[in-house]
């Protein structure tokens, strides 16, 4: 069961990371996010949408992402998922600094970053199907 649901497509293209940023904070408004609850989710979305357009399509524009964004309660739960070439190794892809892409000079920080910024971090991948990211964030906690 859930509050309200939104689902987006959208082509592997590098232009569309901010259109995904911006659609997913504004169907998340409703929960009265703070700027700093809304920057968290806008910049965790945006590591796995760029994830998916280099390192499961590796920049193939013809290729669609799927993001899910889920509202229960005070909580968003955003899925975004391709249908790349998934992830080899999915516990070596979370560690800081590592990258499959290096020819790229790419960080190897995305996940790293979707950690520290929402509450969740799930990764499911298999080869030549495909990865799904699931991200969870709280809002309106009072400490």
């Amino acid at each position: 069961m859930f509050d309200n649901k939104m689902s987006l497509e959208f082509i592997a293209k590098s232009e569309n990371e901010a259109f995904a940023r911006v659609a997913v904070a504004a169907f998340i408004s409703q929960l009265d996010p703070t700027i700093d609850e809304l920057s968290d989710v806008k910049t965790a979305v945006s590591e796995a949408v760029t994830n998916a357009i280099i390192h499961g399509y590796e920049n193939e524009k013809d290729k669609m992402i799927k993001i899910e964004t889920e509202i229960i309660g005070n909580e968003v739960i955003i899925a975004i998922s391709d249908k790349g070439k998934g992830i080899d190794d999915i516990k070596q892809a979370m560690e800081p600094l590592y990258t499959s892409r290096p020819d790229l000079e790419r960080s190897g920080m995305g996940f790293t970053v979707m950690e520290t910024f929402m509450d969740e971090l799930h990764v499911e991948s298999e080869k030549g199907i495909g990865t799904r990211v699931v991200i969870k964030k709280k809002f309106n906690i009072v400490s």
